[in-house]
Parts: C-alpha cells; structure tokens; sequence
C-alpha cells in the first residue's frame, strides 16, 4: 500500500519526530548535536521554515516547524541526508541512520502551540538528561536554554538564529 501524502502548505504548523534506526543513537557526542544545529540554522533561512521549539534526545528529536514557501519535505530531505552522510564518515559506520521517514502532526495553532513548545522543551526532562529546570536552562540542545538566553561559547549564531524564530511565535 503507498504511504499518504503529507500535508504541507505554506504558513503549516507541524510537530516533527525523527529516530535513529532500531532506536539507535543519532547523537552521540556534543559534535553530533552541534553539527546538526548549525545545518539546521542554515537551512532554515533558505528555505523559509520557522522553528519555534527543539528538543536533542540520544536516539530521537522534536521539532516544532512552520514552513515557509518552500515545502517542508525539502528542509528534511537536506537536513537529514546532510547529516546521515557527516554522522556516517565522523563515526566510520555505513547505511541508514534513521528509522522509516520523519513522523510529521500538523497542529491547531490557536489550541496547541503554547502545549506544544511546552511538550517538546521539558522531553529532556523526562527522558532523563537533566532532572531538574535550573538544568534544562543550561541544556544546550533543548530550544529551552535560547528562550531563556543561556547561549553557550561559539554557538551564538546558531542559537541566534533559532530564537529569532521563536520570538516570531503568535502570542496567544
């Protein structure tokens, strides 16, 4: 049976979910997570996709996207082979490094935004990185710690650039 197209238009709010195959690892040292970061800092722009809330767990990540003009499946499809192909060489492994394709939720604005941002920055807390929020303000790859302004040494463009996007959230 085929898959089923994908939602996507312009102005889309989409709750996104990758994981590492078998639920592997897809992060496995600050060099992965920040190699990631800065790919995703500069496709962003290119292809006119807000993020307003991200969460790096070891074998999994959330996003919170609205997309731009240019549809979404190309900002993961470069993203994701981008990274896959870095992760692969870096680590001296071959073949897939994610589990199926992304998982994508369109999502209600005006109902879930704010739940969303929410869910998606305390999953470190839950999943056991860091236990408390003091730690969550300092937890570099959680969209949490740029909220908060807690910016970490050589990162400020990245960080930069994903909390101009979140600043852009609606208020509501």
């Amino acid at each position: 049976m085929p898959r089923l197209a994908r939602l996507d238009a312009p102005g889309v709010l989409h709750h996104l979910m990758i994981r590492g195959i078998e639920r592997r690892k897809i992060f496995r040292n600050d060099k992965d997570r920040q190699d990631f970061l800065d790919r995703l800092s500069t496709l962003m722009p290119k292809t006119e996709t807000s993020c307003y809330a991200w969460a790096f767990l070891p074998n999994h990540a959330h996003f919170l996207f609205r997309t731009g003009t240019i549809p979404l499946c190309t900002l993961m499809r470069r993203l994701l082979t981008g990274y896959a192909v870095s992760f692969n060489r870096r680590h001296k492994r071959h073949g897939q490094l994610f589990q199926n394709r992304y998982k994508s939720i369109v999502c209600q604005e005006e109902v879930y935004l704010r739940e969303m941002v929410r869910y998606i920055h305390l999953n470190p807390i839950r999943a056991g990185i860091v236990r408390t929020l003091t730690e969550l303000n300092k937890y570099p790859y959680s969209g949490h710690s740029v909220l908060m302004g807690s910016f970490i040494a050589g990162r400020k463009r990245t960080s930069h650039n994903l909390k101009l996007h979140i600043t852009l959230s609606p208020s509501s």
